[in-house]
Parts: structure tokens; sequence; C-alpha cells
């Protein structure tokens, strides 16, 4: 759980209240990111959690686009 505080915590001081991060307290290691109801991240998928930066390169550009 502490990386995924982190991550947060890394979001936050970025993109300030232009994101919301909800972190699931869960048992089986899944760690999904969802943005505007798109799973950008999936460490299932990919093996790994994601590297510091990656998630928020994924988000800048959605938050740069115009809302749907």
């Amino acid at each position: 759980m502490p990386q995924a505080t982190g991550l947060v915590a890394d979001l936050q001081a970025r993109f300030g209240d232009r994101v919301t991060c909800q972190v699931h307290r869960g048992d089986r290691g899944v760690f999904d990111v969802v943005a505007d109801g798109d799973k950008i991240f999936s460490k299932d998928q990919l093996g790994r959690f994601p590297r510091r930066g990656e998630v928020g390169d994924m988000i800048a550009p959605l938050l740069a686009r115009p809302r749907r």
C-alpha cells in the first residue's frame, strides 16, 4: 500500500484538485488506474507497479483534452 499512497501524493502534487484519487485496500495485489472510466494502467497486465511519473504522464494529456 505504501507505493499506492506515494503515487496518490505524486499525482496530487502534480495536478492538485484537477484529479481525484481513490485507493481501495485489497489482498490480491491488484493495482489498476482508471481515468475517465478507461483503464490506463494495470499491474496485472504489465506485471509491474508503475514507475515514478508514469501514471502522471498518462493522465496529463487526458486533462488537456476537452471534457466528454
